[in-house]
């Protein structure tokens, strides 16, 4: 008897032991709520009111490499149509270079802006696509046409977004794509003309601008701050230069390429 005692007693203490300690019961109704991870920052909203500007130029250091004729007899339609049979890659004038592509690189992070509204359009028209370098915004509708009586198609090669070719056979066809991702840039082509080619530049945000042969470019209403701007050329690569944006106020920048 004493002994059934004894191990009455030790076995109360074992009991008391794990209930203290926490063992051998459910506790998960009386746990503690695991603490939720804090919700991100919303990006920074813009105030138009406290814009800046840049403007510039792209210059190109020696002589602009001869406009390549473009060969086009392949097709009977591209031959007798086309009014301009002349390469796109190097456009300019008194040491100024077009088709630079120019846009803001760093310095928007963590703000957002309204969405794109309107469609961008590349058109197929006497064979070549016009324009020859664009940009558009992640999501806005990039419009297709093909203005030419013959078949063209169009091949998208992008990196960071799906790629699509269709077939266009029909004067006035259309067709809408859109890209999910920024992408730098993005080459498009004619399978069916093997000289035709354009080149799409996709942002997140809208700072960005084609020069035209005269070299200039203007890109408007930006916040304050600091900013990394990239120049893009097909051929002549890329260049950056920074640049400082204060309210009311238009920062200057240019870019220079050597001519190959």
């Amino acid at each position: 008897m004493q002994q059934r005692n004894v191990w009455s007693v030790l076995s109360l203490l074992v009991m008391a032991t794990a209930v203290a300690c926490g063992g051998g019961g459910d506790s998960g109704g009386d746990a503690a709520p695991a603490a939720s991870a804090p919700a991100a920052p919303a990006p920074a909203a813009f105030d138009p009111a406290s814009a800046g500007n840049v403007s510039g130029v792209v210059m190109l250091d020696g002589e602009l490499p001869a406009a390549e004729e473009l060969m086009m007899s392949s097709d009977p339609v591209c031959a007798m149509s086309a009014s301009d049979t002349m390469s796109s890659t190097f456009v300019g004038s008194n040491g100024h270079l077009g088709n630079v592509f120019v846009y803001v690189k760093e310095g928007l992070e963590g703000r957002s802006f309204p969405d794109a509204s309107g469609n961008v359009v590349l058109d197929q028209q006497g064979c070549r696509y016009t324009p020859h370098v664009l940009g558009m915004r992640v999501g806005q509708t990039l419009e297709i046409t093909n203005s030419d009586p013959t078949l063209h198609n169009i091949h998208a090669s992008p990196t960071a977004n799906d790629e699509f070719n269709m077939g266009q056979p029909i004067q006035g066809m259309k067709f809408e794509r859109s890209f999910d991702a920024a992408e730098i840039m993005v080459p498009f082509k004619c399978d069916v003309h093997g000289w035709m080619s354009a080149y799409v530049g996709v942002l997140d945000h809208p700072y960005f601008a084609t020069t035209a042969a005269d070299g200039m470019f203007d890109i408007s209403t930006l916040p304050p701050g600091d900013y990394v701007i990239e120049a893009w050329h097909e051929q002549l690569g890329t260049q950056t230069q920074n640049v400082t944006v204060a309210t009311g106020q238009t920062a200057e920048v240019s870019f220079t390429f050597t001519a190959p």
